[in-house]
């Protein structure tokens, strides 16, 4: 049975992605010539994701190995960006909004199951009253996909755009939408336009009090439409992330992650760490 739940996984072979900088095959002839025979024993599965032969050649002479080729990543995008799917205005949710009004319902003997879209906490006891990861944003995926997209975009550059949002006429770079996505995280945690962290939902103490309002806590996922922090609250190593996505986008630009190699970027950026503290 083919199940068609439009879920957080099917975003996943965008973080399947590596970049390798021009001339380390070079350094490196045993591995390139394992990936030689690795192509050759199965173009089946070559055939399926991004070539990588010697004639694919990206920005700056990169080379790339990665699961989706372009068009299937742009195609996987397409819904990734999409506001009425998976792109929230605090995150990318782990289960498509489609799913509120279309759940995907089947049926096990005479049991009925149903997978709706849920931005919270469960509504039911069905899954150990887990509803996670049918509808949260969580925050260690969402750097997985910016690392996906970055990667993406030290190969492909400036030449490839997509929608962003999907229907909004409006094309990003790669960059430019692992930088949204990122803008859309960090926004759980500061202050809107009436002083409210999203963070804190309804709960007036923590959006008021002199003594808790600028406490910050790490929660375990978050509302996928108003970024409530939901499960665990103090989860801070992998919702901690948020500070690593703050520091990248706030000293990396567009054409540095083009022309600097990644490893005298980590470098540069490790020193200027070092510096600022």
């Amino acid at each position: 049975m083919r199940l068609k739940v439009r879920s957080m996984v099917g975003l996943l072979p965008l973080c399947a992605s590596t970049v390798f900088e021009h001339g380390v095959e070079a350094r490196h002839p045993r591995l390139f010539k394992l990936l030689q025979l690795f192509w050759k024993r199965h173009p089946e599965v070559v055939e399926k994701i991004a070539p990588a032969d010697e004639n694919f050649i990206g920005y700056a002479g990169r080379r790339l190995l990665a699961v989706c080729n372009k068009e299937k990543a742009r195609r996987v995008l397409a819904y990734m960006l999409d506001e009425n799917e998976f792109f929230g205005p605090y995150g990318i949710r782990s289960l498509s909004r489609y799913h509120l009004d279309h759940p995907f319902i089947f049926h096990v003997g005479h049991e009925v199951y149903k997978v709706q879209y849920l931005p919270g906490e469960s509504n039911t006891g069905m899954f150990g009253g887990n509803s996670n990861w049918r509808g949260p944003i969580w925050m260690p995926v969402n750097a997985l996909l910016i690392r996906g997209l970055l990667n993406l975009y030290q190969f492909y550059g400036e030449d490839f755009k997509v929608e962003c949002p999907t229907g909004s006429g409006n094309m990003m770079t790669l960059f430019e939408v692992a930088k949204e996505i990122g803008r859309r995280l960090s926004s759980i945690f500061l202050r809107d336009e009436s002083g409210r962290r999203p963070l804190y939902g309804g709960s007036k103490k923590f959006q008021e009090d002199p003594h808790w309002k600028d406490y910050i806590l790490f929660h375990e996922y978050f509302h996928g439409d108003n970024g409530a922090g939901l499960g665990a609250s103090h989860q801070t190593g992998w919702t901690g992330v948020i500070a690593r996505s703050l520091d990248l986008f706030a000293r990396l630009n567009p054409q540095d992650a083009l022309e600097v190699s990644k490893d005298k970027l980590i470098a540069r950026m490790t020193r200027q760490q070092v510096a600022g503290n």
